[in-house]
């Protein structure tokens, strides 16, 4: 399911909170009813439901829930996680992640690792998956992304889905690299497994550390190895 929109129905002494759909298309599901004493929040749940469907970001959603009744807040709480769970890679510390372009490198050039060292310098998110073109040659294609996708300390450190279908040989993440520069460390474990002839794809990602009192983000890389051969190049 596909939620585009929260919106809310008013009848004497009740408030019915809907979510429109778009797959089954155009439908509309209940979410939760809000009785007379809690009709006034009415417009502010729909006007932070729908914030939270923008940008993910739950704190002005839950100071209004924790004004309502506890099986609204449970009501809630359930149709977001069965709903509304945002796909991997979605969202960075800073919000919604855009997709800023795609760029592709020979294996043998220098500026493959110079590019993703400058996005991991600035901040910037990467995806990148190795290809094979018509002539035999093994290239790169980077995505670029606007910010690292942000993982929660309690959350596997990845934020690229794998692929349905593929069995994963092996991942590797930069945290093993305790010495030097983990773009280094990634594009060497990443070019290996490629010249052996795996298809491999990493990512960067932001990943939440420390306790509660004090969180910190620590950039990553993952590296993930698959058991099938390099892909046709598609560019």
């Amino acid at each position: 399911m596909s939620v585009r929109q929260f919106a809310a129905y008013r009848s004497p002494g009740k408030g019915r909170v809907f979510a429109l759909l778009d797959d089954p298309a155009d439908t509309l599901e209940v979410v939760t009813t809000l009785g007379a004493d809690d009709l006034a929040l009415t417009d502010s749940l729909v006007a932070e439901l729908n914030a939270y469907l923008a940008e993910r970001e739950d704190k002005a959603l839950d100071e209004v829930l924790r004004q309502l009744p506890e099986a609204v807040r449970r009501a809630v709480t359930s149709f977001l996680r069965q709903h509304c769970e945002p796909e991997p890679g979605t969202y960075g510390v800073h919000g919604a992640i855009r997709r800023l372009r795609l760029v592709y490198f020979d294996d043998r050039t220098p500026d493959f690792e110079e590019y993703v060292d400058a996005a991991y310098m600035i901040g910037l998110g990467v995806r990148v998956t190795n290809e094979v073109d018509p002539d035999g040659e093994i290239g790169w294609v980077v995505e670029l992304l606007s910010d690292e996708p942000f993982v929660p300390a309690s959350a596997e450190p990845r934020a690229w889905a794998l692929p349905e279908g593929v069995a994963v040989l092996s991942t590797w993440t930069s945290q093993e690299q305790t010495i030097g520069n983990p773009v280094n460390a990634t594009l060497s474990v990443a070019r290996t497994a490629s010249r052996e002839g795996h298809w491999v794809r990493f990512h960067s990602l932001s990943r939440e550390e420390g306790d509660s009192e004090n969180d910190v983000c620590v950039s990553e890389f993952v590296v993930d190895t698959f058991d099938a051969p390099i892909p046709a190049s598609q560019h």
